[in-house]
């Protein structure tokens, strides 16, 4: 069980990224009216900066 937590708590900044920034990004854009570039979904543009800042972040063990 102890494993299984460590291991969970070791990717817990790309979950961080895709599970909470991604939908921050999106509602973001939503409320301010603003339309994501290259036809995407905000979900998607949301996505697109989430996923790689929080693997960056996992992999590197910082936000910046």
């Amino acid at each position: 069980m102890q494993k299984a937590v460590q291991s969970l708590f070791k990717i817990m900044p790309f979950l961080f990224g895709i599970g909470f920034i991604a939908p921050l990004i999106a509602q973001t854009m939503a409320y301010w009216g603003w339309t994501p570039p290259l036809g995407l979904s905000p979900i998607g543009f949301g996505l697109l900066i989430g996923g790689p800042w929080g693997l960056y972040a996992t992999i590197k063990g910082r936000w910046l």
